[in-house]
């Protein structure tokens, strides 16, 4: 398995997934089609699906584009907001493409909408997950359809038990301004502190893994006396919620 990031519009990222076996390619949140079909041209191999993470016009609204260019592509989404949709996903749905195994897992709280994709290679033991814009690194996305509650199940239920080296591949590049937020929230953590350091110095911060965002990322340290401190709250959802509103006005 194979992921390429296509940086898109500002700071959006579409990507391609390459299934290295089957010689086969999906696409995630392709915005800006002709970039992204460049991308797949270049590899000579079959498009087969379109992965959409949610609903919001910077991650769906280069699907029309998509499908009209490439008749018969197979579109996955969330809901019936999702232009082109051509197969509606249930949490916990699974399917293939190619050699690869894709878990859906409904992701709510940035919007209803939004869903993770979480794929397997396990002829070559990798796993990678596809958050859009409910996990950043470093960060999550605002709550405009979701709740707090919606959040925290969303990241510290189901994103938080897929395995430590799952790789996060999320919606876009705000790693550096979440990464100024977190320390200003949990300041005294090294590992945010060194992950901080190395990203200062990239400009695609992509891949991340769940294990590192479960150390450094303020919306997975819930339960952390850190959070709580900066919060003035104890219970888990009360401190993402906090978390978020406080860095609404960072």
């Amino acid at each position: 398995m194979k992921v390429i990031p296509v940086p898109c519009l500002s700071d959006n990222y579409a990507y391609v997934l390459v299934d290295t076996e089957g010689k086969r390619v999906a696409v995630i949140d392709p915005v800006d089609p002709e970039k992204v079909l460049a991308q797949v041209e270049s590899l000579g191999m079959k498009l087969e699906a379109v992965l959409t993470t949610h609903h919001h016009a910077d991650h769906s609204g280069g699907n029309n584009e998509v499908a009209k260019a490439k008749p018969g592509l197979e579109i996955f989404g969330g809901d019936l907001r999702i232009p082109s949709m051509t197969k509606q996903l249930q949490d916990g749905e699974e399917f293939t493409l190619g050699s690869l195994h894709v878990r859906v897992i409904q992701t709510f709280g940035h919007t209803t909408s939004s869903i993770c994709y979480y794929v397997q290679d396990k002829l070559n033991d990798e796993r990678v997950v596809f958050t859009g814009d409910t996990l950043f690194v470093g960060g999550c996305g605002r709550l405009f359809e979701g709740t707090p509650q919606d959040m925290y199940d969303s990241l510290n239920v189901k994103l938080a038990a897929l395995p430590r080296d799952t790789k996060v591949y999320a919606g876009h590049e705000y790693t550096n301004s979440n990464f100024k937020f977190a320390r200003s929230v949990d300041g005294d953590n090294s590992d945010l502190i060194a992950k901080a350091l190395r990203c200062a110095a990239l400009s695609i911060t992509m891949p991340s893994t769940i294990g590192e965002e479960l150390d450094t990322n303020p919306f997975m340290r819930v339960d952390q006396p850190a959070l709580q401190k900066a919060t003035g709250k104890t219970d888990p959802v009360e401190v993402l919620a906090a978390v978020r509103q406080m860095k609404d006005n960072f």
